[in-house]
């Protein structure tokens, strides 16, 4: 047997390998729902660290609750237009 013949198959470049589950596409659009809104309430710098950072009123990274599911997107929508809502004096 040749050494061609021993080694293993060449992975193309551009094919990147699948060590994670895919996102559940519903999951996928929450996701972009709640970066949108973040980005545009919020903007960028302010909306990256809210949904990166652990929020004590939500009970952990807003981000990770927005996509975990729909009851969870909720809150953070509601949380994100409290930061933006003006205090009344």
């Amino acid at each position: 047997m040749t050494e061609e013949a021993k080694a293993p198959p060449r992975r193309s470049a551009f094919q990147p390998r699948r060590t994670m589950k895919r996102m559940e596409p519903t999951a996928a659009e929450r996701q972009g729902r709640i970066t949108l809104l973040a980005w545009n309430r919020l903007g960028g710098d302010r909306a990256i660290a809210f949904l990166n950072g652990h929020d004590e009123a939500l009970g952990g990274r807003p981000l990770d609750l927005a996509v975990a599911s729909e009851h969870g997107l909720e809150a953070v929508e509601r949380a994100i237009e409290a930061l933006v809502a003006p205090t009344s004096p």
